[in-house]
């Protein structure tokens, strides 16, 4: 493995890297370009533009940038610096903030509250539930883009690493950066993108939501909740083996669809929850 990573061309895992690698470039284009033509087109253009910006969040953060965390893309560490960065400005959020609120979903895996009332997973579809119950999916969906700490994810990164605290807050700087040199040379786009941004994290949230709902918190191979949509995972970079990835979160994406060949007799018998609608559609499950 170390010699393959050796002999590799800039990327550090696989060469099939260079999909999302590419995707996450194209959904920053697309920014640039939805703002340069937002002046030239018509409203319903501009509608149906704000619309695929807002799913394309959604499908940003369960695959490109869900997939950079786990297996950070490039052998050198400016260019997943740099990446981090244009994942950053594209979605308005840092990405190394994310990273760290990923990395307790999966110490928690969507844990049940504890005696105190509290998950270790800040993500967790039972955080806010009562009863031992998920929270409700039309409220977990819209009121998680309200529920981050940036005060207190910054102080639990800083405690791993200082430099990359500092980072994050670069990135959100940046972001800030980028918002008002935008309302400055058009106030009228930026005004007409809050309405798809909102949407485009709710989105995500009700992916996410789906992708552990009916799950088993307390068995760590039925976790997550699969669906082998074909074009969901073949668009969403393979986000549909979910219970594979909780299993092994280290597991390249690109290789999941041979994790499940070899775990599959395990998870049914252990009862793995599988769907087949992608995670976001699943409450048309019945």
């Amino acid at each position: 493995m170390a010699t393959n990573r050796k002999q590799r061309f800039i990327f550090a895992h696989s060469y099939w890297d260079i999909l999302p690698t590419l995707a996450g470039i194209a959904h920053f284009v697309y920014l640039i370009a939805m703002f340069v033509l937002f002046p030239q087109l018509s409203w319903w253009q501009n509608l149906l533009l704000g619309l695929v910006y807002a799913v394309s969040i959604s499908w940003n953060i369960n695959g490109v940038a869900h997939f950079f965390i786990h297996n950070a893309y490039f052998k050198a560490g400016f260019l997943n610096r740099a990446f981090s960065l244009m994942q950053s400005l594209t979605m308005a959020f840092s990405q190394t903030f994310y990273d760290n609120v990923h990395r307790r979903h999966h110490s928690g895996n969507s844990d049940l509250q504890d005696e105190k009332g509290d998950t270790v997973d800040w993500l967790s579809i039972y955080r806010y539930g009562k009863n031992g119950q998920p929270e409700n999916v039309w409220a977990y969906s819209l009121k998680s883009f309200f529920r981050d700490e940036p005060g207190v994810i910054f102080n639990e990164i800083k405690r791993r690493n200082v430099n990359l605290a500092w980072f994050g807050v670069f990135e959100i700087a940046c972001v800030i950066l980028m918002v008002l040199a935008g309302f400055i040379l058009n106030w009228k786009f930026m005004l007409f993108m809050i309405p798809f941004y909102y949407l485009g994290n709710s989105l995500s949230s009700l992916n996410g939501f789906y992708e552990h709902y009916r799950g088993n918190p307390d068995l760590p191979i039925a976790w997550g909740v699969s669906s082998y949509h074909w074009l969901y995972n073949v668009t969403w970079f393979n986000n549909g083996y979910h219970a594979e990835h909780h299993y092994r979160p280290k597991h390249h994406w690109s290789k999941m669809r041979e994790l499940h060949d070899e775990i599959a007799e395990k998870q049914q018998a252990a009862g793995v929850r599988v769907i087949q609608w992608p995670h976001a559609l699943g409450f048309l499950e019945s």
